[in-house]
């Protein structure tokens, strides 16, 4: 399952996700790892939540993205649920980039074939998503 959170800045997203890390640590019966780009969510979630810093790890495509959480995954067959904060500002890509459907629809074949969650942050404006995108609403 895949799910995305998508809206201009200061619509609330962060707010949410932080919540929804945070409620994970309780619901969850495996690991939970959260991706963000600058240390911002270090204090606001919780202790046992993985935090990875993506710019420690010159995150900068999809590709990149694709191979970073398989690995995530090979490295510990117990994470049930993957954030990703600001994804497109990670990836350095836009809210139109047709790599962005793609990305999802892969996150989404990888969820069902490994049974793990995803929610995803994006920072645009919700008219500017696709119909691709929409679907992880």
């Amino acid at each position: 399952m895949v799910r995305v959170i998508m809206g201009v800045k200061g619509t609330g997203k962060t707010k949410q996700m932080i919540d929804l890390i945070n409620s994970a640590v309780h619901s969850e019966h495996g690991n939970v790892v959260c991706i963000e780009r600058g240390g911002k969510l270090t204090y606001d979630i919780h202790s046992k939540i993985r935090l990875v810093e993506s710019s420690n790890y010159d995150m900068g495509t999809f590709e990149f993205m694709k191979g970073f959480i398989s690995g995530l995954y090979a490295g510990n067959y117990d994470i049930t649920h993957v954030f990703i904060d600001s994804l497109t500002k990670i990836v350095n890509a836009d809210v139109t980039d047709h790599t962005l459907e793609e990305f999802l629809d892969w996150l989404n074949s990888f969820s069902e074939k490994n049974n793990i969650k995803f929610t995803v942050t994006i920072s645009a404006d919700r008219e500017l998503a696709s119909e691709g995108v929409q679907k992880y609403f």
